[in-house]
């Protein structure tokens, strides 16, 4: 058993990302100012995208893009079960109703079938959640959209590097909505960005993240004199410092080399654990690029002679940081309350939720720490490890 405890998710950090920090507080430019807009200008080229709007969590990047879709309370988004709260939230904050649906069982992404035959009168917007990096099948998506006249937010929290069909997730809807939190691909501590190709939505997105300011800070104290700035509506604070996006443009600049090595540690897993009765990832199809944000197994009692939960437990106790991605969003008392969900309206997402198990998968892992949790998955499987 290793010594230390390996942390989940712990963010590959080396000193030029270290330096642009200190550059940056040394600089006077602490909250937005020219680091965040740089890194808008870089994410944009990155994804190909016309515009981004850099905010501080992906929380609020979903916030404000359906806040520019102008939804009116009562209208209807749909989106997945098998998802972090966050998704779900952001609908309820912008005041519209959020509709859930299940999943593929295989992938863990929204069932475009379930879609269809959720979409009422009522519905504005559909909000896949490409889940653990895996593109949501877009194409039968994007069709329902243009038949119902359906607006589409791309959920890309885990979706970075992720492409469908030669296109870069977070471009094939109106709006495309990521993460920079500390276990994400791409760290910026806490963080996230809107990108879209209409002008017009991504300057509100800007006012709204800012108080609904006509003139950030950056503007308003720069060389060129002070200006003036008029609240134009009820905004947020939303906005990202510059000591988050000076971390973030080194970031991104590693992006191929990270995503590269998580490919590696992904090809391990799967040749270690091809033997074991657990669940193992969907094979990676090979018209899309996979973000590799998320290695998940599942784990059934009835199969591996543990529960799941005790595995948790088992891999903890082994200095083995394991997560949970996701219990489904009706195994939660706020939604059951509130909406009268239950786990049992989908199936797929509720069996996926209460099974699943995430194995570290950063770029940080090095082979040894690869090799630890090889054998403390085949050991707790086997039921070798200490219980």
């Amino acid at each position: 058993m290793r010594q230390d405890f390996l942390v989940f998710g712990s963010p590959r950090i080396e000193a030029d990302e270290m330096d642009a920090v200190l550059a940056c507080l040394k600089s006077g430019w602490i909250g937005t100012g020219p680091q965040v807009a740089a890194f808008e200008s870089e994410f944009a080229a990155y994804k190909g995208a016309p515009y981004a709007v850099a905010v501080n969590s992906c929380t609020a990047a979903l916030h404000l893009a359906l806040l520019a879709a102008d939804l009116a309370p009562g209208d209807e988004v749909i989106t997945t079960a098998m998802t972090f709260c966050a998704t779900v939230n952001a609908i309820i904050h912008a005041g519209a109703t959020p509709v859930i649906v299940d999943v593929d069982p295989a992938t863990g992404n929204i069932d475009p079938e379930a879609v269809a035959a959720a979409i009422t009168p009522r519905t504005r917007a559909l909000l896949p959640v490409h889940f653990a990096g895996r593109a949501c099948p877009m194409d039968p998506l994007m069709q329902l959209a243009q038949r119902h006249d359906l607006i589409v937010i791309e959920d890309c929290a885990h979706a970075i590097e992720t492409e469908y069909h030669g296109r870069q997730a977070g471009t094939m809807g109106q709006f495309g909505c990521f993460s920079f939190y500390v276990t994400k691909n791409v760290v910026t501590g806490e963080g996230g960005m809107v990108i879209t190709a209409d002008p017009k939505a991504a300057a509100r997105i800007k006012v709204l993240a800012l108080h609904g300011m006509s003139a950030d800070a950056w503007k308003r104290f720069g060389d060129d004199g002070y200006k003036h700035y008029y609240v134009t509506e009820a905004g947020f604070k939303y906005n990202m410092m510059d000591i988050q996006a000076a971390m973030g443009r080194i970031q991104l600049s590693k992006v191929e080399r990270y995503w590269q090595r998580r490919g590696e540690i992904w090809q391990r897993y799967m040749e270690a654990f091809a033997d074991l009765p657990i669940d193992l990832p969907a094979p990676l199809e090979p018209d899309q690029r996979h973000g590799l944000h998320l290695f998940t197994i599942g784990v059934e009692e009835t199969r591996c002679g543990i529960a799941r939960d005790e595995f948790l437990g088992a891999m903890r106790r082994q200095n083995i940081g394991v997560g949970v991605h996701y219990l489904c969003i009706p195994e939660h008392p706020y939604y059951q309350e509130r909406f009268g969900w239950s786990p049992d309206m989908v199936p797929n997402a509720r069996d996926m939720g209460r099974r699943t198990v995430s194995l570290p998968l950063s770029a940080k892992l090095t082979d040894a720490d690869v090799d630890d949790v090889i054998a403390a998955v085949r050991g707790t499987v086997a039921g070798t490890s200490v219980r």
